[in-house]
């Protein structure tokens, strides 16, 4: 009886799926900010010693550290899109990637633990197994 109480898999395939669907996004956005971020401090860098050699430096600089940060980011956060999107399909595929992505997501601590924590309680789950085997619906 108690066991009726939780939700079904499908539910929490959904929730997990939404929220890598949503930390992807909040990674993508942080690497755009600190892209446009250190390409403006650039850019003011210039401009205010425009007579300074090592001013004239600084904007290729800061502008290729924000892209390298913008780069790691988009690494790490495009999969987590990408596996979310593909559970709300009920894809096979997604179920491993994310399986992956929450394996390594336990190093980061906090958020990272919890997410990855239970990721792999919905994904290793014998009924979630069940479920991504099931052929899915032709829509």
């Amino acid at each position: 009886m108690l066991r009726e109480s939780y939700p079904p898999v499908r539910d929490h395939v959904r929730i997990l799926a939404i929220l890598n669907i949503v930390m992807g996004s909040i990674g993508l956005l942080i690497g755009v900010a600190l892209l446009f971020m250190f390409g403006g401090i650039g850019i003011l860098a210039g401009v205010a010693n425009s007579g300074d050699p090592d001013a004239a430096l600084a904007f290729p600089i800061l502008g290729a550290l924000g892209g390298l940060i913008f780069t790691v980011l988009l690494i790490f956060s495009a999969p987590q899109i990408i596996g979310g999107i593909g559970l709300l399909k009920m894809q096979p595929w997604a179920r491993i990637l994310v399986i992956v992505l929450s394996a390594l997501g336990l190093l980061s601590i906090p958020i990272g633990t919890a997410m990855g924590i239970y990721g792999l309680w919905v994904l290793l789950n014998e009924e979630s197994v069940r479920l991504f085997a099931a052929p899915s619906p032709v829509s």
